[in-house]
C-alpha cells in the first residue's frame, strides 16, 4: 500500500480519540445514546480543528450496529463500509465545486429514496458558504422538513457567510481552535506508535506554529520527519525545515533596535533571507515575541501562561525590563501593519528593511507614540546629564583647555603690536581677501556685500551697514572684535573696527575714505599724521 499523510492515518476513529472539542463530542454522544438525533447540523470552526473528523463519525454512529457509548464499534459492516468510503448511506459534497441549484436539486431528488442499508442518510456538505444564493433558496425547504431517515451535516470555516434562514433550521456547533499543549501530547502519543524520536521541544514548536490547527500540525510535523528521514527530529532541525527563527535571533534583533543600530540591524535581516528563512512566518513570529514581552512587561499574572521554556523566560523578562510599554506598542503596531503589507509587496525584503529602520530611527514617523518614544530618549539624555558631576577646570576637555589658550596668546599679543599708522593703512586693500579668510564665512560675505572705509583720525576700520545688515551687526560686540582681531594677525599692528549706518547716496562722509581707493588710482598717498 502507498504511503499515507500523518493526518490521515491518525483520524480518529472513535469520540474519545477526538482532541479538544469536549464541548461537541459529549452533545454528540448524549444525543446518540438517548436517541434525540436532529435533523441538521452546522459545524463551524477555523481549518483543522476536526469538523469534518467528527461529522464522519457522527455518521458512522448513526448506522452502527453495535455502538459503544455512543461512539462506531468500527466492526460491523455499516462501520466498514464507511470507513472506506463505499457506503450508499454517507455522500460527502464539495459545495465549493458544486455550488450551484442544479446540484442541490439532485439533492432534493436523492432525499426520496430511503438508505439501503443503515438507519439514516447522511449528506455532510463541506465549505457550504461556497453556496450561491440560489442554491441556498433551494436547500431551505428541505434542511426544514427532510424525512425522517435524512441528516444534513454543514461545514464552513465562515460561519457570517451563510444566510440566517440556513442558521435558523440548524444545530449550530463552534469549534474552538485546539490548544498547544493538547496538540503537543497528541503528537508525542502518535510519534511513540509511529517509533519516530522527537524532542519534546521540536514537538512544542510545531504545536506552536500549528495555531490551534491538529491537521496543520501533523503536516508540518509529516514534512519534518521526511526531510530528516530516520534521524532524531530536533529542534534545530525543525528550524530548518520550516524556515523559521529562534527567540535568540529576536532578542539580538529587538536589542540592535533598541540601541539605534541600524546597520547591524539590517546586517541580521541580511543573515535570516540567506538563511532561507520565510519572511512572511518570521515577521509574525517577531511580532509574537513583542506580544509575549509586552504581556510580561505589562502583566505578570498574563505572563506565567506563555509557553516558554525556563531559559527564554528568564532572557525574555530581562529583555522587558529595558523597554517601555509606548516603544513595545509602537513596534507591535509597525509589524502588524507590515503582515499586510508583506502579502502584496514586490520587494518583500525592501518592505521588512524599511520597517526595521523604522523602529531604530523614531524621527521618520510623526504619529502619536513615535512622539512619545522621541521624548523618552531626551528624557533619560537630560537625566543622564543630571547625574554627572560637575568636573574641576582641570579635567576639562583638551580642546576648551586649547580655546582658552588661545584666546590668551591673543590677548598678550595684542598688547605687544603697536597701533596701525595712515600709511600702513594703505597696504591693507590689497590684503583684504586674506583677512576675509582668517573670519567665519558669515561673517566674511558680509563683509564682502558691505562697504568698508578708513577713517582719517581715529585710524580705524569702518564697516557701513545698510538697513539689512544693520540688525546683525550694529550691536554685536563679538563680531566686532572677531574683524579687529583678524586684522591684527594678518597686518602685525592694532587696528580698531568701528560699524556706521550707511547714510543714502549723495550724503558725503568727509572723514571717512574708500578703503579700495589705492588700488584704483594706483599712486601713493600720503597723510599727515598731525
Amino acid at each position: 500500500m502507498s504511503y499515507m499523510a500523518l493526518y490521515r492515518k491518525w483520524r480518529p476513529d472513535t469520540f474519545e480519540e477526538v482532541k479538544g472539542q469536549e464541548h461537541i463530542v459529549t452533545t454528540l454522544k448524549n444525543q446518540l445514546m438517548h436517541d434525540r438525533i436532529g435533523h441538521a447540523y452546522l459545524f463551524c470552526g477555523t481549518r483543522g480543528t476536526g469538523k469534518t473528523t467528527i461529522a464522519k463519525l457522527f455518521a458512522r454512529a448513526v448506522n452502527c450496529e453495535q455502538p459503544v457509548m455512543g461512539s462506531p464499534c468500527g466492526t460491523c459492516p455499516s462501520c466498514r463500509s464507511i470507513a472506506e468510503g463505499s457506503s450508499m448511506n454517507v455522500i460527502e459534497i464539495d459545495a465549493a465545486s458544486n455550488n450551484g441549484v442544479d446540484n442541490i436539486r439532485e439533492i432534493r431528488d436523492e432525499v426520496q429514496y430511503s438508505p439501503t442499508e443503515g438507519r439514516y442518510k447522511v449528506y455532510i456538505i463541506d465549505e457550504v458558504h461556497m453556496l450561491s444564493i440560489g442554491a441556498f433558496n433551494a436547500l431551505l425547504k428541505t434542511l426544514e422538513e427532510p424525512p425522517s431517515y435524512v441528516i444534513f451535516i454543514l461545514a464552513t470555516t465562515e460561519a457570517h457567510k451563510i444566510p440566517i434562514t440556513i442558521l435558523s433550521r440548524c444545530q449550530r456547533y463552534d469549534f474552538r481552535r485546539i490548544s498547544v499543549e493538547t496538540i503537543s501530547d497528541r503528537l508525542s502519543d502518535l510519534m511513540e506508535r509511529e517509533g519516530q524520536q522527537v524532542e519534546k521541544k521540536a514537538v512544542d514548536y510545531i504545536a506552536r506554529v500549528a495555531d490551534g490547527s491538529m491537521r496543520d500540525a501533523l503536516s508540518l510535523l509529516d514534512q519534518c520527519i521526511a526531510f530528516y528521514l530516520g534521524e532524531t527530529l530536533t529542534y534545530e532541525k525543525c528550524l530548518d525545515v520550516l524556515g523559521a527563527v529562534d527567540i535568540e535571533v529576536f532578542i539580538r534583533l529587538l536589542k540592535a533596535v533598541e540601541e539605534k543600530d541600524v546597520t547591524g540591524a539590517v546586517d541580521m535581516i541580511d543573515d535570516i533571507i540567506w538563511q532561507g528563512r520565510e519572511l512572511g512566518q518570521f515577521i509574525t513570529d517577531f511580532t509574537w515575541f513583542m506580544r509575549n514581552l509586552l504581556l510580561i512587561k505589562s502583566a505578570k499574572e498574563s505572563a506565567s501562561k506563555l509557553d516558554l521554556s525556563k531559559e527564554n523566560m528568564e532572557a525574555m523578562e530581562q529583555m522587558a525590563a529595558g523597554l517601555s510599554l509606548d516603544s513595545l506598542m509602537r513596534y507591535i503596531r509597525i509589524f502588524s501593519e507590515l503582515s499586510n503589507q508583506i502579502k502584496y509587496a514586490g520587494q518583500k525584503r525592501v518592505v521588512l528593511e524599511l520597517a526595521v529602520i523604522k523602529l531604530c530611527i523614531p524621527e521618520m514617523e510623526r504619529n502619536y507614540d513615535s512622539i512619545l518614544q522621541r521624548m523618552e530618549e531626551l528624557s533619560r539624555k537630560v537625566d543622564s546629564c543630571m547625574s554627572r558631576p560637575v568636573q574641576p577646570v582641570a579635567a576639562r576637555m583638551p580642546e576648551v583647555m586649547e580655546v582658552e589658550k588661545k584666546e590668551e596668546t591673543l590677548e598678550d599679543l595684542k598688547k605687544t603690536l603697536p597701533e596701525a599708522t595712515v600709511q600702513e593703512l594703505q597696504s591693507i586693500a590689497s590684503r583684504r581677501s586674506e583677512v576675509f579668510r582668517q573670519l567665519e564665512p558669515a561673517l566674511s560675505g558680509l563683509l564682502r556685500t558691505s562697504d568698508v572705509r578708513i577713517n582719517k583720525e581715529k585710524r580705524s576700520i569702518v564697516v557701513l551697514l545698510d538697513e539689512k545688515n544693520q540688525g546683525l551687526l550694529q550691536n554685536n560686540e563679538e563680531d566686532r572684535k572677531a574683524i579687529e582681531d583678524a586684522f591684527m594677525k594678518v597686518t602685525q599692528r592694532q587696528i580698531s573696527v568701528e560699524f556706521r549706518k550707511q547714510m543714502p547716496k549723495g550724503s558725503m562722509q568727509q572723514d571717512l575714505v574708500r578703503m579700495d581707493i589705492f588700488e584704483e588710482m594706483n599712486i601713493p598717498v600720503e597723510y599727515d599724521d598731525n
